[in-house]
């Protein structure tokens, strides 16, 4: 009789996906990437060589220095600082807001994919409503109705993103849910909730793991985007999108005003992306040698 996964078992299949993973040299470099915004944003404090709020207008615009690494904006604010302080925003976003649609999809996918029948054809049809709208637009539209500022970007994106989450879990579970361990559970008397969330979902937290990491960068860029359009963080809050926005009318005598927190962005997306590929790999049985 087949049986769920005793605690041995799942450390190592984690164990054995880390040293898979260890062995990937792109998901390395990611994971580097992502530890690095992740030591910025919380010693931004210590890290960060100026106040990113300070503002100091015989200063503004000035071309990088050994003062100013990268320079000054039109405020006389340290760009750097602003940088520095601009990944805790992103982190933020991309855990809340990301953590905001995990829970949503998880417990609406749970419910399709173990009730089926109606309650499935419901929430599979409010899915196909959230993938028929571009997220952007979406995310744009809802801000518009809330108003801007950073908290309404964790409700507008986290909003947004359920679905792919729920259709996951879904699939997952409908695979899951006619297997002997939780046939035995039912057997057993055990309550629907109990089955679902200690015999079904610790199965399914694999691809979910792969999922969430990969769409943290897609959180972030959404932020950015609604920042740069003025409606995500709002001044004197330190965002890359916002200063991004800022920076636009300076691309040509002052490059470094926006050129800075963009290959800020990059190197936080293609983090992220390279770490969740080599994660999506590792985590593949199929793929166990």
């Amino acid at each position: 009789m087949a049986s769920k996964a005793s605690p041995q078992q799942s450390r190592s299949l984690y164990h054995d996906a880390w040293l898979r993973l260890k062995k990937n040299k792109a998901a390395m470099v990611g994971l580097f990437f992502v530890l690095i915004l992740v030591f910025t944003a919380i010693f931004a404090g210590v890290i960060a060589p100026h106040d990113p709020y300070a503002q100091n207008l015989d200063y503004r615009l000035k071309p990088p220095t050994a003062e100013h690494p990268l320079g000054t904006d039109d405020y006389g604010r340290d760009i750097l600082s602003r940088i520095i302080y601009g990944a805790r925003v992103s982190l933020m976003v991309g855990i809340i807001s990301e953590g905001i649609a995990l829970t949503i999809g998880v417990v609406l996918g749970a419910l399709a994919g173990y009730y089926g029948g109606r309650v499935d054809n419901i929430i599979m049809r409010l899915c196909d409503i959230m993938f028929a709208f571009p997220e952007l637009l979406f995310c744009i539209g809802i801000m518009f109705a809330l108003g801007p500022g950073i908290y309404n970007v964790f409700i507008a994106i986290g909003f947004v993103g359920w679905a792919g989450y729920a259709r996951l879990v879904r699939g997952q579970i409908l695979s899951l849910k006619k297997m002997e361990f939780v046939e035995a559970a039912h057997a057993s008397g055990a309550k629907d909730s109990r089955i679902i969330l200690k015999h079904i979902l610790p199965n399914t937290l694999a691809p979910i793991i792969v999922m969430l990491t990969l769409s943290i960068p897609g959180a972030i860029m959404s932020e950015a985007s609604l920042s740069f359009l003025g409606l995500g963080a709002q001044p004197p809050m330190a965002s890359w999108g916002s200063m991004i926005y800022d920076g636009r009318s300076y691309l040509r005598t002052f490059p470094w005003f926006s050129i800075a927190p963009g290959i800020a962005i990059m190197l936080t997306v293609l983090g992220f992306n390279l770490f969740g590929d080599g994660l999506r790999d590792a985590l593949d049985p199929r793929l166990k040698r």
